[in-house]
Formats: C-alpha cells, structure tokens, sequence
C-alpha cells in the first residue's frame, strides 16, 4: 500500500507521521523548494496536544512552546471582560501550548525524516492533476528543480495543500475564491517583556477588524530578559473576495502604529512591540464554505484543504491534527482504502463543518463582541454559556477529551500486510 500526501505542512507531516504510527508508510510532496522554520505564533489546543503526544512527541513539543494558562478577553483600554483557564489549569489531562508555527513544523519534519527515512520528504514537487484508475491512482507534479514533469503511481492520495489546495480545485473545480470578510490580520513575532504574568493570551477589542491578539511563545533566556511575544493586530478593509490581493505584503512600523492608534492597554507598550518587530506581515482572514464530501475513491482532504476556518477558537491546525490521527485509524482498520477515506469522511466531516460555521458567527469570541455591544461586561452566565457551547461543538471539553479512547492503532491487522 503506497499513499502520497500533497503538503508538507503541520496537516501533512502530522498525517506521515500518524499513519507510519499505524503501521502504513507514506510519502510526503511538498511544492516549496524547502521547508524553512518561518512564519508566527499558532496555538495548540488539548485535543491535539494530546493526539502528538500520543505520536510520542510530547516531550520535544514541550521544549520549543510554552503552556498558557489563562484566556483573557478585554475591551480595548485593556479592561477586563471575561477570563478562562487553559489546558491542565482548566481541567484537561494535557496542555495548551503556544509555540512558533516553523519551530513545530521543523520539530514535525525531523521526526518524520528520523522514523521514516530522509526521503520521506520530497520538495519542489508541485501537484498538477491525478487520474484514478483500477489499479490506483496517477499523480502529476511539476519538478520546480528543472521544469520536469513526474508521474507517479500510488494507492491512496491526500490533499493537505492548505487553502488553495490544488487536489481539493480537482475534486470540486466550481469552487471559486475564498471566502474573506474584509479582515486582515497584520501579525508580529517581537521581543518584549512578559505581560500579565507570561501564562496568558490576550484578546482585547470586539468585532472581526476591531481586535489585538498577544501570548508568549517564548520564556526570556534570562532572568530579566525579553520572552518572545506573538501579536495580532486586525484591520477591517472595503472590498470583496474576487479583488482581494494576497500578497501578504509586509507593513512598515509606520503604518503598524497608525494602525494601533487609540489603542489604550496598560500591560503592554505597543508602540515598543512593533519597533521591536523582525517583520509585521498582513493576511487577509479567509475560510470556504464546507464541503458536502472530503472523500472520493481512493481520494481524501485533510485540514485547511478540507476546512479552512476563520481563526476564532484557535482551533484550525489542532482540527487538522485530530484529522491526521482519524484517518490513519480509519485506513488501518478497513482493508479497503474507499471504504476506509468514507469512514473518515463520516467521522470528521460533519462536525468541522460546524466548526467552520460557528467561527463565521464569532466562536468564542461572540464574548468580546457581545460585550463590545453592551458597553461593558457581559454577564457572567451567557459568557460561560457560549464558551462551553464552542467546546461541546468542537467535541473537546474537558469531560469529552479526557475519557474518549484513543486514536492509537495496535499494531496488528489489515495493516500488518501493506
């Protein structure tokens, strides 16, 4: 059995590793000519802490992120509106972590090259088309090396090519352009001292546009240094999705302060954060509607290919684990690959497309938004109402998450053979 994933992402690697974890070996294409440690913060919620530290990688997860304890949610002179504990301060058997999206992704692309073998990995491989047969499935990709063309033969094919998933545009060629909601997110990695006691991400503000975003990634390398903070300044645009330009073009420290500008909050000097910024990026705040399959024969999309989501909840990259770990159980317990891919489909689709749903409407962040509304606090009952209510919808509170039986594969069965 020979399965090719598109996308050496946190999905796609975390689906190489899951599935080797299952006793299935994989091979991972990737378009970039290198995968490279860039990009900003990402948060990992317990759902999929657990599910990498079922992968074995705990221990080294914990070593290159930090563990938040507290959600505070404020308005925008920094006054508080509602507040949480996080991963194990909150109930959970596992953490939280907050941590630099290219260190988890180089962390992920060593194991696999440590478990699987230093080819697992393929660069410069840009997907073109596929052709399902009889006797499996023909995969084109483009050699950015010489211009080549490749044709290679496998079983099973994933698309975990993000967003603008190549595989996803074959299977569903009508789809158009992403959703955006006129949003961008200017984002920052900046060296700056702790705030409100270095365990805790801060979302001041209200609306979509209307919000600043700030947790540590990154303990100070001495007593009295600077911990390494992520930001998120969101800016609300006129326009539409047809003319949006995605260049994510860089945003100088002028246009940054502007930007913050009748900003008021007392635990941070944000005029400092983005003096001290390497780089401020702009994104625009994207998803697309939700997908009526993620399957087709011996075909499958995972994480942001299948469901990509507004950011709300913090919980894009940890569906994307969680969906990694379902299908390698799913492709280990059915001899049948489409049998297998429909089973997964079954089980993951229905509830992330609620997700992707409920971010458009805010989320968790309804909190903020409501109280934004109001003036001042909401109340404390319909503040916790719709947090648990996000939790139970992501199947991830902490009575859930804690009791459910794992995603592990013992390693006998259909698999034994492939």
């Amino acid at each position: 059995m020979r399965i090719t994933i598109v996308g050496g992402g946190i999905a796609g690697l975390t689906t190489a590793l899951s599935l080797h974890a299952a006793g299935i070996r994989s091979e991972v294409r990737e378009s970039a000519r290198a995968i490279d440690a860039v990009g900003v913060g990402i948060n990992l919620l317990p759902h999929a802490v657990r599910e990498l530290t079922e992968l074995g990688l705990g221990d080294e997860l914990a070593g290159i992120a930090l563990a938040p304890e507290r959600l505070l949610y404020c308005d925008r002179k920094g006054g508080p509106v509602w507040e949480e504990r996080l991963g194990r301060t909150g109930g959970y058997r596992w953490p939280q972590f907050s941590v630099h999206r290219g260190h988890l992704q180089m962390l992920l692309l060593t194991a696999v090259r440590r478990r699987i073998g230093p080819d697992a990995v393929r660069t410069g491989m840009a997907f073109q088309r596929f052709e399902e047969g009889g006797d499996g499935i023909l995969v084109h990709f483009l050699n950015r090396a010489d211009g080549s063309a490749a044709v290679e033969h496998t079983d099973v094919l994933i698309g975990a090519d993000g967003i603008d998933s190549a595989v996803r545009a074959q299977l569903y060629p009508g789809q158009g352009p992403s959703n955006w909601n006129g949003v961008h997110m200017w984002r920052g990695v900046a060296e700056a001292p702790h705030i409100l006691g270095g365990r805790t991400i801060v979302v001041a503000g209200g609306d979509p546009g209307d919000e600043f975003v700030a947790y540590p990634i990154a303990d100070p390398p001495t007593s009295g240094g600077n911990a390494v903070l992520n930001w998120v300044l969101e800016v609300r645009h006129p326009g539409t999705a047809d003319g949006l330009v995605r260049s994510n073009r860089r945003i100088g420290a002028p246009e940054a302060r502007a930007g913050l500008d009748g900003w008021s909050l007392p635990w941070i000097d944000l005029a400092s954060l983005v003096e001290n910024s390497s780089d401020i990026y702009e994104y625009p705040m994207l998803d697309r509607d939700p997908l009526p399959r993620w399957s087709s024969g011996r075909v499958a999309l995972l994480g942001d290919a299948a469901h990509p989501m507004f950011p709300m909840g913090m919980n894009g990259g940890s569906q994307s684990v969680v969906d990694a770990r379902v299908l390698a159980w799913c492709l280990a317990r059915d001899p049948d690959p489409a049998a297998a891919l429909r089973r997964y489909d079954h089980l993951r689709r229905a509830p992330v497309n609620r997700i992707v749903l409920q971010n458009r409407a805010l989320g968790p962040e309804k909190i903020i938004a409501e109280a934004a509304a109001l003036h001042g606090e909401l109340p404390a009952g319909e503040a916790l109402e719709i947090s648990r209510h996000y939790q139970q919808l992501s199947q991830a509170t902490p009575g859930h998450l804690n009791s459910r039986p794992t995603w592990d594969v013992p390693r006998t069965g259909p698999q034994a053979a492939w």
